[in-house]
Protein backbone atom coordinates (compact mmCIF):
# COMPACT_ATOMS: atom_id res chain seq x y z
CA UNK A 1 0.00 0.00 0.00
CA UNK A 2 1.23 3.48 -0.86
CA UNK A 3 0.73 6.26 1.69
CA UNK A 4 1.09 9.92 0.73
CA UNK A 5 2.15 12.26 3.54
CA UNK A 6 1.13 15.90 3.12
CA UNK A 7 2.37 18.96 5.02
CA UNK A 8 0.43 21.96 3.73
CA UNK A 9 1.55 25.48 4.52
CA UNK A 10 -0.01 28.79 3.58
CA UNK A 11 1.78 28.87 0.20
CA UNK A 12 3.33 25.41 -0.13
CA UNK A 13 2.62 21.68 -0.02
CA UNK A 14 5.39 19.30 0.98
CA UNK A 15 4.86 15.65 0.15
CA UNK A 16 6.41 12.20 0.59
CA UNK A 17 5.12 8.97 -0.89
CA UNK A 18 5.83 5.83 1.16
CA UNK A 19 5.57 2.15 0.34
CA UNK A 20 4.03 0.61 3.45
CA UNK A 21 4.49 -1.26 5.69
CA UNK A 22 8.17 -1.27 4.68
CA UNK A 23 8.38 2.50 5.16
CA UNK A 24 10.38 3.01 1.95
CA UNK A 25 10.29 6.51 0.49
CA UNK A 26 9.21 6.23 -3.15
CA UNK A 27 9.27 9.96 -3.93
CA UNK A 28 9.20 13.33 -2.20
CA UNK A 29 9.07 16.99 -3.05
CA UNK A 30 7.30 20.30 -2.70
CA UNK A 31 5.10 22.71 -4.56
CA UNK A 32 5.85 26.23 -3.36
CA UNK A 33 4.74 29.80 -4.09
CA UNK A 34 1.15 28.58 -4.40
CA UNK A 35 -1.10 31.49 -5.36
CA UNK A 36 1.64 33.40 -7.15
CA UNK A 37 1.80 33.81 -10.95
CA UNK A 38 4.64 31.30 -11.19
CA UNK A 39 4.68 28.44 -8.69
CA UNK A 40 7.55 25.98 -8.42
CA UNK A 41 7.84 22.20 -8.17
CA UNK A 42 10.78 20.22 -6.81
CA UNK A 43 10.39 16.45 -7.16
CA UNK A 44 12.85 13.73 -6.08
CA UNK A 45 12.50 10.14 -7.27
CA UNK A 46 14.77 7.14 -7.94
CA UNK A 47 17.90 9.11 -6.93
CA UNK A 48 16.95 11.80 -9.46
CA UNK A 49 15.70 15.36 -9.04
CA UNK A 50 13.32 17.33 -11.21
CA UNK A 51 12.50 21.05 -10.86
CA UNK A 52 10.10 23.15 -12.87
CA UNK A 53 7.84 26.17 -12.81
CA UNK A 54 4.17 25.17 -12.59
CA UNK A 55 0.73 26.74 -12.40
CA UNK A 56 -0.75 26.45 -8.91
CA UNK A 57 -3.18 29.30 -8.19
CA UNK A 58 -4.55 27.46 -5.15
CA UNK A 59 -4.00 24.30 -3.07
CA UNK A 60 -6.38 22.23 -5.21
CA UNK A 61 -4.18 23.04 -8.19
CA UNK A 62 -1.09 22.31 -6.11
CA UNK A 63 -2.42 18.84 -5.26
CA UNK A 64 -3.14 18.21 -8.92
CA UNK A 65 0.46 19.16 -9.75
CA UNK A 66 1.70 16.64 -7.17
CA UNK A 67 -0.55 13.83 -8.38
CA UNK A 68 0.19 14.44 -12.05
CA UNK A 69 3.90 14.42 -11.21
CA UNK A 70 3.63 11.15 -9.28
CA UNK A 71 1.86 9.54 -12.26
CA UNK A 72 3.95 11.17 -15.01
CA UNK A 73 5.29 8.72 -17.62
CA UNK A 74 8.87 10.01 -17.29
CA UNK A 75 9.31 11.21 -13.69
CA UNK A 76 6.40 9.49 -11.98
CA UNK A 77 6.52 6.53 -9.61
CA UNK A 78 2.96 5.16 -9.86
CA UNK A 79 0.84 4.29 -12.87
CA UNK A 80 -2.42 5.52 -11.40
CA UNK A 81 -3.38 7.61 -8.39
CA UNK A 82 -5.65 4.77 -7.28
CA UNK A 83 -2.45 3.08 -6.04
CA UNK A 84 -2.38 5.69 -3.25
CA UNK A 85 -4.50 4.06 -0.58
CA UNK A 86 -4.18 6.63 2.19
CA UNK A 87 -3.09 10.21 2.84
CA UNK A 88 -1.64 11.35 6.16
CA UNK A 89 -1.83 15.05 6.95
CA UNK A 90 0.31 16.96 9.40
CA UNK A 91 -1.96 19.20 11.50
CA UNK A 92 -0.37 21.52 14.03
CA UNK A 93 -3.13 21.94 16.63
CA UNK A 94 -5.58 19.36 17.92
CA UNK A 95 -6.39 21.14 21.18
CA UNK A 96 -7.34 18.87 24.06
CA UNK A 97 -9.57 16.72 21.89
CA UNK A 98 -7.13 14.59 19.90
CA UNK A 99 -4.72 12.36 21.79
CA UNK A 100 -3.49 10.57 18.67
CA UNK A 101 -3.83 10.40 14.91
CA UNK A 102 -7.36 9.90 13.57
CA UNK A 103 -9.25 9.17 10.37
CA UNK A 104 -10.68 12.43 9.08
CA UNK A 105 -14.44 12.88 9.04
CA UNK A 106 -16.72 15.92 9.21
CA UNK A 107 -16.31 16.16 12.98
CA UNK A 108 -12.52 16.18 12.69
CA UNK A 109 -12.67 18.86 10.00
CA UNK A 110 -14.91 21.01 12.21
CA UNK A 111 -12.52 20.57 15.15
CA UNK A 112 -9.43 21.51 13.14
CA UNK A 113 -11.27 24.64 12.00
CA UNK A 114 -12.30 25.44 15.57
CA UNK A 115 -8.73 25.09 16.84
CA UNK A 116 -7.52 27.55 14.20
CA UNK A 117 -8.05 30.22 16.85
CA UNK A 118 -5.12 28.61 18.73
CA UNK A 119 -2.94 28.16 15.63
CA UNK A 120 -4.04 30.82 13.11
CA UNK A 121 -0.89 30.52 10.99
CA UNK A 122 -0.96 26.73 10.73
CA UNK A 123 -4.39 25.09 11.05
CA UNK A 124 -6.07 27.01 8.19
CA UNK A 125 -3.46 25.95 5.57
CA UNK A 126 -3.41 22.43 7.06
CA UNK A 127 -7.18 22.32 6.57
CA UNK A 128 -6.88 23.67 3.03
CA UNK A 129 -4.44 20.87 2.21
CA UNK A 130 -6.78 18.25 3.65
CA UNK A 131 -9.72 19.47 1.58
CA UNK A 132 -7.60 19.61 -1.55
CA UNK A 133 -6.44 16.01 -1.00
CA UNK A 134 -9.98 14.82 -0.27
CA UNK A 135 -11.11 16.41 -3.52
CA UNK A 136 -8.24 14.92 -5.55
CA UNK A 137 -8.16 11.49 -3.86
CA UNK A 138 -11.77 10.83 -2.78
CA UNK A 139 -11.32 7.06 -2.38
CA UNK A 140 -8.18 7.26 -0.19
CA UNK A 141 -8.30 7.08 3.60
CA UNK A 142 -7.44 10.54 4.94
CA UNK A 143 -5.87 10.89 8.38
CA UNK A 144 -4.87 13.83 10.60
CA UNK A 145 -1.70 13.58 12.68
CA UNK A 146 -1.48 16.33 15.29
CA UNK A 147 1.70 18.01 16.57
CA UNK A 148 -0.01 18.52 19.92
CA UNK A 149 -1.26 14.94 20.38
CA UNK A 150 1.86 13.50 22.04
CA UNK A 151 1.69 16.19 24.72
CA UNK A 152 -1.90 15.48 25.80
CA UNK A 153 -0.46 13.20 28.50
CA UNK A 154 1.06 16.21 30.31
CA UNK A 155 -0.56 16.56 33.78
CA UNK A 156 -2.46 19.65 34.88
CA UNK A 157 0.35 20.62 37.23
CA UNK A 158 2.50 21.16 34.13
CA UNK A 159 0.00 22.61 31.68
CA UNK A 160 -2.06 25.04 33.79
CA UNK A 161 -0.65 28.58 33.89
CA UNK A 162 -0.71 30.75 37.02
CA UNK A 163 -3.59 32.83 35.68
CA UNK A 164 -7.19 32.98 36.94
CA UNK A 165 -8.57 29.49 36.35
CA UNK A 166 -11.57 30.81 34.42
CA UNK A 167 -9.18 31.94 31.67
CA UNK A 168 -8.46 28.25 31.09
CA UNK A 169 -12.14 27.30 31.39
CA UNK A 170 -13.34 30.01 28.98
CA UNK A 171 -10.56 30.12 26.42
CA UNK A 172 -8.57 26.92 26.99
CA UNK A 173 -5.39 28.93 27.63
CA UNK A 174 -2.87 26.29 28.75
CA UNK A 175 0.37 24.63 27.73
CA UNK A 176 -0.16 22.51 24.62
CA UNK A 177 3.35 21.95 23.32
CA UNK A 178 4.44 21.33 19.73
CA UNK A 179 6.88 19.20 17.69
CA UNK A 180 5.01 16.29 19.26
CA UNK A 181 5.41 13.93 16.31
CA UNK A 182 9.17 14.53 16.33
CA UNK A 183 9.50 14.06 20.10
CA UNK A 184 7.44 10.86 19.98
CA UNK A 185 9.46 9.46 17.07
CA UNK A 186 12.93 10.10 18.53
CA UNK A 187 11.91 8.95 22.02
CA UNK A 188 10.69 5.64 20.57
CA UNK A 189 13.84 5.26 18.47
CA UNK A 190 16.00 6.03 21.51
CA UNK A 191 14.29 3.33 23.57
CA UNK A 192 14.79 0.88 20.70
CA UNK A 193 18.49 1.77 20.44
CA UNK A 194 18.86 1.22 24.18
CA UNK A 195 17.14 -2.14 23.84
CA UNK A 196 14.33 -1.35 26.28
CA UNK A 197 10.59 -0.96 25.98
CA UNK A 198 9.55 2.69 25.69
CA UNK A 199 7.43 2.29 28.82
CA UNK A 200 10.62 1.70 30.84
CA UNK A 201 12.67 4.65 29.61
CA UNK A 202 12.94 8.20 30.92
CA UNK A 203 14.25 10.45 28.15
CA UNK A 204 14.74 14.16 27.52
CA UNK A 205 14.30 14.93 23.82
CA UNK A 206 15.79 18.15 22.43
CA UNK A 207 14.33 19.24 19.10
CA UNK A 208 16.67 22.05 18.12
CA UNK A 209 16.19 23.88 14.84
CA UNK A 210 14.98 27.34 13.92
CA UNK A 211 12.14 26.44 16.28
CA UNK A 212 13.20 24.58 19.43
CA UNK A 213 11.45 22.58 22.12
CA UNK A 214 12.56 20.31 24.93
CA UNK A 215 10.34 17.48 26.22
CA UNK A 216 10.48 15.29 29.31
CA UNK A 217 9.34 11.79 28.33
CA UNK A 218 8.59 9.54 31.30
CA UNK A 219 7.93 5.87 30.58
CA UNK A 220 7.02 6.67 26.98
CA UNK A 221 4.73 9.62 27.71
CA UNK A 222 5.29 13.36 27.53
CA UNK A 223 5.03 14.85 31.04
CA UNK A 224 6.31 18.36 30.30
CA UNK A 225 7.47 20.36 27.31
CA UNK A 226 8.97 23.79 26.82
CA UNK A 227 6.59 25.29 24.24
CA UNK A 228 3.27 26.47 25.61
CA UNK A 229 0.00 27.88 24.32
CA UNK A 230 2.01 28.84 21.24
CA UNK A 231 5.46 27.88 19.91
CA UNK A 232 6.85 31.13 21.39
CA UNK A 233 7.52 29.84 24.91
CA UNK A 234 10.63 27.90 25.92
CA UNK A 235 14.27 28.15 24.96
CA UNK A 236 15.73 30.94 22.82
CA UNK A 237 15.15 30.07 19.15
CA UNK A 238 16.16 31.35 15.74
CA UNK A 239 13.85 34.37 15.75
CA UNK A 240 11.62 33.69 18.79
CA UNK A 241 12.45 35.08 22.21
CA UNK A 242 11.45 32.06 24.28
CA UNK A 243 10.83 32.59 28.01
CA UNK A 244 10.65 36.23 29.07
CA UNK A 245 9.08 38.22 31.91
CA UNK A 246 5.60 39.02 30.52
CA UNK A 247 5.75 42.45 32.17
CA UNK A 248 8.33 43.39 29.53
CA UNK A 249 5.48 43.54 27.02
CA UNK A 250 3.40 45.78 29.29
CA UNK A 251 6.41 48.04 29.76
CA UNK A 252 7.02 48.30 26.02
CA UNK A 253 3.31 48.88 25.39
CA UNK A 254 3.53 51.89 27.68
CA UNK A 255 6.43 53.08 25.52
CA UNK A 256 4.18 53.06 22.47
CA UNK A 257 4.61 49.58 20.97
CA UNK A 258 1.42 48.13 19.48
CA UNK A 259 0.24 44.54 19.98
CA UNK A 260 1.13 43.81 16.35
CA UNK A 261 4.64 45.23 16.79
CA UNK A 262 5.20 43.23 19.97
CA UNK A 263 3.96 40.04 18.32
CA UNK A 264 6.28 40.57 15.35
CA UNK A 265 9.21 41.42 17.60
CA UNK A 266 8.82 38.35 19.82
CA UNK A 267 8.23 35.89 16.98
CA UNK A 268 10.32 37.20 14.09
CA UNK A 269 12.93 39.66 15.38
CA UNK A 270 14.16 38.08 18.61
CA UNK A 271 16.10 34.95 19.59
CA UNK A 272 19.47 34.37 17.95
CA UNK A 273 18.70 37.02 15.34
CA UNK A 274 17.72 39.66 17.86
CA UNK A 275 20.60 39.04 20.26
CA UNK A 276 23.29 38.85 17.59
CA UNK A 277 21.88 41.46 15.23
CA UNK A 278 23.37 39.27 12.48
CA UNK A 279 21.55 36.04 11.75
CA UNK A 280 19.27 33.31 13.04
CA UNK A 281 21.52 30.68 11.43
CA UNK A 282 23.85 28.94 13.86
CA UNK A 283 26.47 28.41 11.12
CA UNK A 284 26.63 32.11 10.34
CA UNK A 285 26.89 32.98 14.01
CA UNK A 286 29.82 30.62 14.48
CA UNK A 287 31.70 32.28 11.64
CA UNK A 288 31.06 35.73 13.05
CA UNK A 289 32.02 34.58 16.55
CA UNK A 290 35.34 33.29 15.18
CA UNK A 291 35.88 36.70 13.60
CA UNK A 292 35.43 38.39 16.97
CA UNK A 293 31.73 39.30 17.14
CA UNK A 294 30.86 39.46 20.84
CA UNK A 295 27.13 39.50 20.17
CA UNK A 296 27.34 36.41 17.96
CA UNK A 297 29.23 34.63 20.75
CA UNK A 298 26.68 35.88 23.29
CA UNK A 299 23.79 34.51 21.20
CA UNK A 300 25.46 31.09 21.02
CA UNK A 301 26.18 31.07 24.76
CA UNK A 302 22.63 32.09 25.68
CA UNK A 303 21.20 29.37 23.44
CA UNK A 304 23.40 26.69 25.02
CA UNK A 305 22.66 27.94 28.52
CA UNK A 306 18.89 27.90 28.07
CA UNK A 307 18.89 24.33 26.71
CA UNK A 308 21.19 23.26 29.57
CA UNK A 309 18.79 24.81 32.09
CA UNK A 310 15.80 22.95 30.65
CA UNK A 311 17.64 19.64 30.70
CA UNK A 312 18.48 20.22 34.37
CA UNK A 313 14.88 21.11 35.22
CA UNK A 314 13.45 18.11 33.38
CA UNK A 315 15.95 15.80 35.05
CA UNK A 316 14.39 16.86 38.34
CA UNK A 317 10.89 16.29 36.90
CA UNK A 318 11.74 12.77 35.70
CA UNK A 319 13.56 11.70 38.87
CA UNK A 320 15.65 9.19 36.90
CA UNK A 321 17.17 10.13 33.57
CA UNK A 322 18.21 7.37 31.18
CA UNK A 323 19.01 9.32 28.02
CA UNK A 324 19.13 12.67 26.26
CA UNK A 325 18.38 12.90 22.54
CA UNK A 326 19.42 15.66 20.15
CA UNK A 327 17.41 16.08 16.95
CA UNK A 328 16.42 18.80 14.46
CA UNK A 329 18.71 20.83 12.23
CA UNK A 330 20.92 22.12 15.06
CA UNK A 331 20.58 19.06 17.26
CA UNK A 332 21.63 16.69 14.49
CA UNK A 333 24.37 18.76 12.86
CA UNK A 334 26.00 21.14 15.36
CA UNK A 335 28.57 19.12 17.29
CA UNK A 336 29.98 22.21 19.01
CA UNK A 337 26.59 23.17 20.44
CA UNK A 338 25.93 19.61 21.63
CA UNK A 339 29.31 19.62 23.38
CA UNK A 340 28.59 23.02 24.92
CA UNK A 341 25.21 21.89 26.26
CA UNK A 342 26.51 18.60 27.61
CA UNK A 343 29.56 20.20 29.23
CA UNK A 344 27.18 21.80 31.69
CA UNK A 345 25.56 18.49 32.61
CA UNK A 346 28.38 16.60 34.32
CA UNK A 347 26.61 16.86 37.66
CA UNK A 348 23.79 14.63 36.37
CA UNK A 349 26.19 12.08 34.92
CA UNK A 350 26.53 13.16 31.28
CA UNK A 351 29.90 12.77 29.57
CA UNK A 352 30.43 13.09 25.83
CA UNK A 353 32.73 11.05 23.61
CA UNK A 354 34.36 13.82 21.54
CA UNK A 355 35.04 11.59 18.53
CA UNK A 356 31.52 10.18 18.40
CA UNK A 357 30.09 13.66 18.81
CA UNK A 358 32.13 15.05 15.92
CA UNK A 359 31.20 12.19 13.57
CA UNK A 360 28.57 12.88 10.91
CA UNK A 361 27.33 9.32 10.49
CA UNK A 362 25.33 7.26 11.18
CA UNK A 363 22.19 9.36 11.56
CA UNK A 364 21.33 7.45 14.72
CA UNK A 365 24.29 7.15 17.05
CA UNK A 366 25.41 7.10 20.66
CA UNK A 367 27.70 10.05 21.44
CA UNK A 368 28.13 9.63 25.20
CA UNK A 369 31.34 8.25 26.70
CA UNK A 370 31.54 4.79 28.24
CA UNK A 371 31.59 6.21 31.78
CA UNK A 372 28.52 8.41 31.21
CA UNK A 373 25.69 7.43 33.56
CA UNK A 374 23.20 8.98 31.13
CA UNK A 375 23.29 7.94 27.47
CA UNK A 376 23.30 10.71 24.87
CA UNK A 377 22.11 10.10 21.32
CA UNK A 378 21.88 11.96 18.05
CA UNK A 379 18.78 10.72 16.22
CA UNK A 380 17.60 12.21 12.93
CA UNK A 381 13.93 12.99 13.27
CA UNK A 382 11.50 11.66 10.69
CA UNK A 383 8.05 13.09 11.29
CA UNK A 384 6.88 11.98 7.85
CA UNK A 385 7.75 8.35 8.61
CA UNK A 386 5.82 8.59 11.88
CA UNK A 387 2.81 10.05 10.07
CA UNK A 388 3.02 7.33 7.40
CA UNK A 389 3.13 4.62 10.08
CA UNK A 390 0.14 6.10 11.92
CA UNK A 391 -1.80 6.45 8.68
CA UNK A 392 -1.08 2.88 7.60
CA UNK A 393 -2.14 1.57 11.02
CA UNK A 394 -5.43 3.50 10.83
CA UNK A 395 -6.07 2.34 7.26
CA UNK A 396 -5.30 -1.28 8.27
CA UNK A 397 -6.76 -1.63 11.79
CA UNK A 398 -6.34 -5.41 11.69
Amino acid sequence: MKVLVINAGSSSIKYQLFEMPAGTIVAKGMVERIGEPESALVHQYNNSKFASEVKAPDHDAGMQVILSTLTDAKIGVVKNISEIGAVGHRVVHGGEEFTGSVIINSHVLDSIERFADLAPLHNPPNLTGIRAAMHSLPSAVQTACFDTAFHTSIPKTAYIYGLPYDIYEKYRVRRYGFHGTSHRYVAQRCAALMGVDKSRANIITCHLGNGCSITAVKEGKSVDTSMGLTPLEGVVMGTRCGDIDPAILFYLADKGYTVKQLNTMCNKQSGLLGISGISNDMRNLREHAKEGSERARLALDIFGYRVTKYIGAYTAVLGRLDAVVFTGGIGENDAAMRAQICAGQSQIGIAIDAGANEAREPKERLISAAQSRVKVYVIATDEEAAIAADTYALAHPD
